[in-house]
């Protein structure tokens, strides 16, 4: 909301406090978020989240335009209240056309506080500033193996019925790389590999596409570029360089190790893998409408099709929604719903500071995704596992979801 005071200036409020923070951003001690965003656009009016906030506020005389947004109010809400107070980040859209319906990061600030505090929060450890869901880079563990499995597929350098044993390690050139479970898995279809989460089944199939492919199925998949976010300030892969990925490099980036990704890159990408192979722009930017409701701009967001092939993709909604009945996904299962979805513990650095990211990718219905959730929780206590501790996130937030978006139970 904007208020014009008597020496003329304006002052901005936000009624939601911290709720929004990182998406709406500020406009004191310069701009953030859809604050500066929307500033291209000249927008000197309050921030609709949406119709009915637009109701709510409708009383209020405000000049300049409006900017609608994707932005989901009770979905916001059940989100942040499922990630609580951890450490993290809740990205929430649609797969098909990259509308953002929720994107909470924590610890979070109160825009209406920002000049007050200013000094603390340029300063604070936490970096409450910081939007963890596209700008806080991070090891995204084995959510990339969805990847991995989706490259070598392409490639035909695996079949679903292939067989692998694990002993619980590989040996790579001079590495002892382990498996999560340290007596092994035994042998092992590459669909229980899957389910499994299993290190070297991925570590096997990566150095069969080679470190050349790999890297090329990086660029095919867009990560080596932004996802061009409507928001100010994100932030890029960390990868090697071609030249420098080995056979041990190449090991550990087929589970997710070893390089750094934002969550809204992985929640692009992996939309990408299971909505039939269409990479879509993830956005927020709807309209904007002037003070009289007129539509004067409408944004548009391009695609690009042909990241993998319907058959991949479709194979990719089948193996993932056997992670979730079946494999290490099974606490984010919703009885009556079909839902596909990859866990991830992974190991930040230094390794001998013994901290943990707990990560959980979900689509719903499996065999259709309309809705795909990303849950990344920073140096969870006690029990660090993505498992036990972010997929039970987004069970949450699917229950209260699904049926709010009208997805009905089979």
């Amino acid at each position: 909301q904007t208020q014009q005071q008597e020496d003329g200036t304006e002052l901005r409020s936000y009624p939601y406090g911290d709720l929004f923070a990182h998406v709406i951003g500020y406009s004191s001690m310069g701009k953030t978020g859809l604050e500066a965003q929307g500033n291209f656009y000249m927008l000197s009016s309050h921030i609709n989240l949406m119709e009915q906030v637009m109701r709510e506020f409708s009383g209020q005389k405000n000049p300049g335009d409006d900017l609608y947004t994707t932005l989901d109010l009770e979905l916001q809400k059940t989100a942040s209240d499922a990630l609580g107070d951890r450490k993290g980040a809740v990205v929430v859209m649609e797969p098909d056309t990259g509308r953002i319906l929720a994107m909470v990061s924590k610890p979070a600030y109160d825009p209406n506080q920002v000049q007050n505090q200013w000094d603390s929060l340029r300063t604070d450890s936490e970096s409450r500033l910081l939007n963890r869901a596209t700008q806080g880079v991070y090891p995204p563990g084995s959510t990339f193996k969805i990847i991995t499995s989706a490259a070598c597929l392409e490639e035909g350098v695996v079949s679903l019925d292939d067989t692998f044993s694990c002993p619980g390690y590989r040996i790579v050139e001079d590495r002892k790389i382990r498996c999560h479970k340290v007596g092994g898995h035994g042998t092992e279809t590459f669909v229980q590999g899957i389910e499994n989460s299993c290190n070297p089944v991925f570590m096997d199939i990566g150095l069969r596409l080679g470190s050349e492919r790999f890297c090329d199925y990086f660029e095919q998949f867009g990560l080596m570029s932004l996802t061009n976010i409507d928001l100010p300030g994100e932030a890029g892969t960390i990868m090697h360089k071609r030249e420098d990925i080995k056979a041990v490099e190449l090991a550990t980036m087929t589970f997710g190790q070893s390089f750094q990704i934002t969550p809204i890159q992985m929640a692009v990408t992996v939309s990408s893998m299971v909505n039939g192979g269409r990479r879509v722009t993830p956005h927020l930017g709807v309209s904007v409408l002037d003070k009289k409701g007129k539509t004067v701009k409408t944004f548009k967001y391009g695609e690009k099709e042909g990241i993998v092939s319907e058959k991949t993709s479709e194979t990719m909604q089948e193996l993932l929604e056997k992670v979730v009945s079946e494999g290490s996904g099974k606490n984010a299962y919703l009885e009556g719903y079909s839902i596909g979805g990859k866990t991830a513990t992974s190991q930040t650095l230094p390794r001998s500071a013994g901290k943990y990211i707990s990560s959980f990718i979900g689509f719903a219905p499996a065999d259709d995704p309309q809705i795909l959730g990303m849950v990344i929780i920073h140096d969870p206590q006690g029990i660090y596992y993505g498992g036990t501790i972010a997929a039970p996130v987004l069970r949450d937030i699917y229950d209260n979801v699904l049926p709010y978006l009208g997805i009905e139970k089979k």
